[in-house]
């Protein structure tokens, strides 16, 4: 059962089948970085709603000279030299001056910010303050969605989610709490291929797939 569920748990666990997702993310972004970026020069990142965690993996924090921000509602602990944190609204950055960044980078949080309207200006924001942008989230329709691991319930009533959630172990081998189950449906809007071309246009739209389906879309202004 601990193996179920650790494959089943969230992405910030490294047995889970998120974190390997996650891991070949990374992976694909760092390839495009270091075609785009000279590391021998300052470079300055932002990375909306990041957690100190997600770039533990990554060669890009100890290249000198790089320096990450991670911009939270909450003030995110960090422990290495080239990322601090800093407390801020991702729909709205007026601490930050027009291309302030050298990129923005972003991993599956314009989808938790409530409505379309809120990722419409989270949106331009992040292209406001970025010279270059890398924008993930998931795919509205992949069959199993992805802040549940439950399959379609994208496409359920929220009160029948809810239940699920909180009355059975469907959703990664646990029960919600209650509280946390309804922050969850009150604030989370998956994306399609085009919405995401609306709130970045001119943007390449990177798929990443798994068994030949689109799991999640990716704007970036990269080349």
């Amino acid at each position: 059962m601990s193996i179920l569920n650790d494959l089943f748990a969230p992405s910030d666990n490294p047995k889970s089948i998120g974190a390997k997702f996650r891991a070949r993310r990374l992976k694909k972004f760092e390839k495009l970085f270091f075609k785009n970026f000279d590391p021998e020069k300052p470079l300055r990142i932002l990375d909306v709603g990041g957690t100190d965690y997600f770039w533990k993996s990554s060669l890009i924090p100890n290249i000198p000279g790089v320096t990450i921000t991670l911009l939270n509602l909450h003030l995110e602990k960090t422990t290495h030299l080239n990322i601090k944190a800093q407390v801020g609204d991702a729909t709205a950055m007026p601490e930050f001056g027009d291309k302030k960044f050298d990129l923005v980078f972003s991993n599956s949080v314009i989808e938790h910010v409530y409505t379309f309207e809120n990722q419409m200006k989270m949106a331009n924001e992040i292209q406001r303050v970025g010279k270059c942008y890398f924008i993930q989230t998931p795919n509205k329709y992949f069959p199993v969605e992805a802040h549940y691991a439950i399959p379609f319930a994208q496409y359920l009533p929220n009160r029948m989610v809810f239940f699920f959630l909180t009355k059975t172990r469907l959703s990664r081998m646990t029960k919600w709490k209650e509280a946390d189950a309804q922050q969850y449906l009150d604030e989370i809007r998956l994306l399609d291929i085009k919405e995401m071309k609306t709130l970045f246009p001119g943007a390449k739209i990177l798929k990443e797939k798994t068994l030949g389906m689109v799991k999640s879309l990716t704007a970036h202004n990269l080349r």
